[in-house]
């Protein structure tokens, strides 16, 4: 059985939330070793490309949920801003699940739903 699209992006959303967040750190920790401790530049060199690809990633599942599911605008917004902020990303992505914003299935009516609305009286 194929996975849906939808599920797919969610799943990819989720990681590059992660660990766009992680590469955050890893890109703090160069900067300071390059400005404060003076040692070399070699954390920015590699944590910088490794954040901005995942920075990069991110805003395109993003992108890709705010046609999928049918974000609000406010919704798109924020998961955008969130990418701005060191561990943001993780905040975002919690808030976003609690709300069902990252639901894979929309909520179908069951079969039972209205049941005693249709029963006939005397049957």
């Amino acid at each position: 059985m194929k996975t849906p699209l939808k599920t797919v992006v969610i799943r990819a959303f989720r990681i590059l939330a992660l660990a766009e967040a992680f590469s955050w750190v890893a890109l703090l920790v160069g900067m300071y070793f390059k400005w404060v401790a003076g040692t070399g530049e070699l954390g920015v060199q590699i944590a910088g490309p490794v954040h901005g690809a995942l920075f990069v990633g991110y805003g395109a599942a993003a992108l890709a949920l705010w046609r999928l599911q049918r974000w609000p605008l406010a919704v798109a917004f924020f998961a955008g801003l969130s990418a701005v902020f060191p561990f943001a990303t993780i905040a975002f992505e919690r808030w976003a699940a609690k709300r069902g914003h990252l639901a894979a299935e929309e909520a179908l009516p069951s079969a039972d739903s209205g049941a005693g609305a249709r029963e006939t009286a005397g049957v």
